[in-house]
């Protein structure tokens, strides 16, 4: 970070001296000001001894002379940990962490570079951590940018490796991995109700034993990256998929279950290896799992109850099941992915892993939306040449977005989305109808369900579930999809 912060300080260096002309006078005028693009940088929420992403500015003279600061200066000195790069010039400790003399040339401008590692903080939540950079002009005007981050002590676990039974509690504390963490055979993690791990780009979760995730209705478990910082002004890199690796779950691991767990903003979200179809490998329960620039749920001849979840905005399918026993009950599958049109369907299923048969024991889709942009978001593939290798599916009470089927048993009181059937009198609901919002520009979701989404009061009551993915519980005439229709106050 430090080696590409000078580079960056560098290249602003030498492009300010190409515009500087040496025909300029210096004001020592008081009403001779400078201007800037921002009054503060605002660091937003970072963890205290992790480095932060480099945050610039410009300084501008709009005056017509030259202006010269006789100095430039962090005014708490090194006590808050702000690092700045002024013209090309880093404000180190060897002088004071100030520069002097530093000229801005009239109808010119010069460049600052601020980043951020901050002190431990020996308490609990963020706390605000602020300094000034002083801008002294030789007239004695003194101006100044507010630098400002609110700062958190956060745990930092690097390759992390649970050999024994464990149970994580990150209430009190954020938890950050670097590196991944892994849980042996044999072994059980468990994480805390309320708990948040923030994981970074090269981190994941392998587990070979077994994984509890034990969120509630009112503190769920959040798996996320651990980018605070923002892409740009209306975009946190929270909401930016492949911020970190997801979970893996290998071949001998059985018995998971994740429950009221927020997993966001990952590669893959959740991987299933081949397994004993016999034995269930994971529940996943009224969890989400969003924005993954690969698969959401992928599951690999495995067994796998999914139920009252959110599954959407995949570059990938949001759930694919190759061969194995997969029940999805009471789900929203939704692909609006938003960062690659090239995305994948909300639904595939197959009887064959690329070309190794694979049997699908079982595939049912119960009381789910299975939606998105394009015509087709639910697609089956059976291999050839291989008519003795099972792929059993039922489609019941479900909405789907897809081209029609008469006369397939195993398609049951669905509700179809089929825009070949739109003309100037049958209106076909577009996928977004459905739900509260779908901004696809702003990358702003709610998959809760919509006044006018044809889901409502659809599911049946035979598979029905007495309680949505929030906790809430479902009515006499149950709606289909992982959230029960709520009227806005």
């Amino acid at each position: 970070m430090k080696k590409i912060f000078i580079v960056l300080c560098t290249i602003a260096l030498l492009a300010s001296n190409v515009a500087c002309t040496d025909d300029d006078t210096f004001s020592t005028s008081s009403s001779d000001l400078l201007t800037f693009s921002v009054d503060t940088v605002d660091m937003d929420t970072v963890f205290s001894t992790v480095p932060t992403s480099t945050r610039t500015f410009w300084v501008y003279n709009k005056s017509g002379n030259g202006i010269r600061c006789t100095n430039v200066r962090l005014a708490n000195g090194n006590q808050t940990g702000f690092r700045v790069n002024v013209d090309g010039e880093y404000l180190s400790p060897t002088y004071g962490y100030q520069v002097q003399n530093v000229e801005i040339r009239k109808q010119d401008s010069i460049r600052v570079f601020v980043e951020l590692t901050s002190p431990v903080n020996g308490v609990d939540g963020p706390q605000l951590l602020e300094d000034n950079l002083i801008f002294t002009l030789e007239s004695g005007v003194e101006q100044k940018v507010n630098l400002n981050a609110h700062t958190w002590d956060a745990t930092l676990m690097r390759d992390f490796v649970v050999s024994k039974d464990t149970t994580i509690d990150g209430t009190r504390k954020p938890i950050v991995i670097y590196g991944g963490m892994k849980v042996d055979s044999m072994v059980t993690l468990k994480i805390a109700a309320g708990t948040t791990l923030y994981f970074h780009g090269d981190a994941g979760i392998d587990v070979y034993g077994r994984l509890l995730a034990e969120g509630t209705a009112e503190a769920n478990v959040v798996l996320r990256g651990d980018r605070t910082d923002w892409m740009f002004d209306y975009l946190p890199y929270d909401m930016v998929s492949g911020q970190w690796q997801g979970i893996k779950f290998h071949e001998s691991s059985y018995d998971n279950v994740i429950s009221f767990t927020d997993i966001h903003s990952t590669f893959d979200g959740v991987v299933c290896d081949s397994s004993d179809v016999s034995r269930t490998k994971l529940q996943l329960n009224n969890s989400t799992i969003h924005n993954c620039q690969g698969y959401g749920l992928k599951s690999v001849s495995s067994k796998v109850e999914a139920e009252n979840c959110q599954i959407t905005n995949t570059l990938n399918d949001c759930v694919a099941v190759y061969g194995g026993d997969v029940v999805l009950r009471h789900c929203t599958l939704a692909q609006f992915y938003p960062f690659d049109s090239n995305r994948g369907g909300a639904l595939s299923y197959a009887n064959h892993y690329e070309d190794i048969p694979l049997p699908l024991e079982r595939m049912d889709c119960l009381n789910s939306i299975v939606t998105g942009y394009g015509d087709n978001m639910v697609m089956g593939d059976t291999i050839a040449n291989h008519g003795s290798v099972a792929f059993n599916y039922r489609f019941i009470n479900s909405l789907l977005r897809t081209k029609r089927t008469e006369n397939d048993k195993n398609i049951i009181d669905v509700i179809w989305e089929d825009v070949s059937d739109k003309t100037d009198s049958v209106d076909v609901a577009d996928g977004e109808d459905n739900f509260r919002l779908v901004d696809i520009d702003m990358q702003r979701y709610d998959f809760h369900l919509d006044s006018l989404s044809l889901a409502i009061g659809k599911a049946s009551k035979d598979y029905a579930l007495p309680y949505d993915r929030d906790g809430n519980a479902r009515d006499d005439a149950p709606d289909i999809g992982c959230y029960e229709y709520f009227k806005e106050e």
